[in-house]
């Protein structure tokens, strides 16, 4: 009984911080970060919640989002420029309710900064042609494929199945 408490716990704190902060609070844009669009142009070419993902550096619930039991064959491109990001060969189920991938299609098309928001320090994922926020990654992945996780969200995705 003492170890099924204990394993719930741990589960519970793994999966409410497994990718980001889960209560999908809304975060300001920050002035700081360099964006190939003002927000006001990026609000006309976003869907509200990718809008609020990728400019305000937001997140969506784990498990109640468009791809994180998504097992179709195809690709996965950026919700703002169609950019080719991620591949399904690559996708793995995390356990954290957000979609996972052990690398991106081409590391030029995105870049690592490190993100010190919600008290935590973290490695965030942006796109690097419009400095758009696309979600962490963190190096508990699988370690027979790199061991890393790309832990994204499907908001600022869009998946085209092959």
């Amino acid at each position: 009984m003492k170890k099924s408490i204990v394993t719930l716990i741990i589960l519970s704190v793994f999966t409410s911080f497994g990718c980001q902060m889960s209560s999908g609070q809304i975060k300001k844009y920050d002035p700081k970060r360099k964006m190939s669009k003002t927000p006001v142009e990026w609000k006309k070419v976003l869907t509200p919640n990718a809008y609020h993902i990728m400019v305000e550096s937001g997140t969506e619930p784990p498990y109640q989002n468009a791809y994180h039991e998504n097992h179709e064959k195809g690709v996965y491109v950026s919700a703002a420029t169609g950019e080719v990001l991620f591949s399904s060969e690559d996708k793995f189920d995390s356990g954290t309710g957000w979609p996972s991938f052990v690398r991106p299609v081409d590391p030029k098309k995105i870049e690592i900064v490190t993100d010190n928001s919600d008290g935590m320090t973290r490695d965030e994922v942006i796109e690097r042609s419009t400095g758009l926020h696309l979600g962490h990654v963190f190096d508990d992945g699988p370690t027979n494929r790199g061991g890393m996780r790309y832990c994204m969200n499907s908001g600022a995705l869009k998946f085209i199945k092959k």
